[in-house]
């Protein structure tokens, strides 16, 4: 369910803004507002964004082979991480120069193209319609998050999750609700007053909110890439799974790690009844990795190790 609601919430971030894009460009080169170019910078980074995501979504399908013995499950944590380059890079720190270059055209007197432009109602008319758009794509996203974000508060979910999808659409198309509001009042405030500076100011906030939002997404994503383990549900299922096996004392340790969203590797070592036969200690083991994967069909690699109970018993 999160795969699928992850590709259809990244498909339709992904039409959204290739054509959102388009027309912020246009109104760019009709009146030469810095908030519409850092608009439209900022909606061509999503755009590579999502293709990004999708890519990732297809590599962490291939079969494993000899190179990668665990497969490609990380694919999607890699993309993600490059997504917030991206964000960071081409979105936030343009917009950052954009702003401080109009606001040293302002000072220094030079004509302002939105205010002489006949077409100066383009840029108005093109940010109403992207906030459309944006929000039905918005809408999309926060569908397909809640029935995994369960009862967490949507920062929770944004931070737990394990698959980067649904979490880096949410908060690019947050980012680009709030963008559009920023260049709605840069533009409109430059209409309203005849001063540029407020266009200027206007596609500051674009880039300061885009470089919070990238620096956020590599935090997480960092975070999955160095490996973390399942969730505290998902470990339990395992613990109590392996405890209830037929011939399990005891589990004596428990290590999982998350090899792509989807995908938990587990290794532990387990108290078994002693015994002198290997057909019993196999039969055990079978029973437990049988007891496991029933009790969580993530597991996809599973290593265990018979052993003595060894803890001092209370007298």
């Amino acid at each position: 369910m999160s795969s699928h609601g992850g590709t259809r919430a990244i498909i339709a971030a992904l039409s959204a803004n290739a054509f959102i894009a388009a027309t912020k460009f246009g109104a760019w080169a009709l009146t030469g507002a810095a908030s519409m170019l850092a608009e439209g910078v900022h909606s061509l980074a999503d755009t590579s964004n999502q293709i990004l995501l999708l890519r990732g979504g297809q590599v962490a399908r291939r079969e494993a082979s000899e190179e990668h013995p665990f497969g490609y499950g990380r694919a999607p944590f890699i993309n993600a991480f490059l997504v917030s380059v991206i964000l960071f890079s081409l979105g936030g720190l343009f917009a950052v120069y954009e702003a401080f270059h109009k606001y040293e055209e302002v000072v220094a007197g030079h004509p302002n193209e939105l205010l002489e432009s006949q077409w100066w109602w383009v840029p108005i008319a093109v940010l109403v319609f992207a906030v459309g758009a944006e929000g039905l794509s918005f809408r999309t996203a926060v569908r397909e998050s809640t029935p995994l974000k369960g009862r967490q508060s949507w920062l929770q979910y944004i931070r737990s999750a394990k698959s980067p999808d649904l979490p880096v659409i949410l908060l690019e198309d947050f980012a680009a609700l709030l963008g559009l509001v920023f260049a709605l009042i840069g533009v409109g405030m430059t209409l309203l007053t005849h001063n540029g500076l407020w266009d200027a100011f206007g596609t500051g906030l674009i880039g300061v909110l885009l470089i919070a939002v990238a620096v956020t997404l590599a935090v997480e994503t960092r975070s999955l890439l160095l490996g973390e383990s399942a969730t505290p549900e998902a470990v339990r299922q395992i613990t109590d799974a392996l405890a209830g096996a037929d011939g399990v004392q005891r589990v004596i340790h428990l290590k999982t790690l998350h090899l792509g969203p989807a995908e938990v590797l587990v290794a532990a070592k387990i108290a078994v009844e002693p015994t002198t036969s290997a057909a019993r200690v196999a039969e055990v083991i079978d029973n437990a990795e049988a007891a496991i994967r029933a009790a969580n069909p993530m597991v996809t690699s599973l290593y265990l190790e018979p052993d003595i109970d060894r803890a001092p018993r209370a007298t």
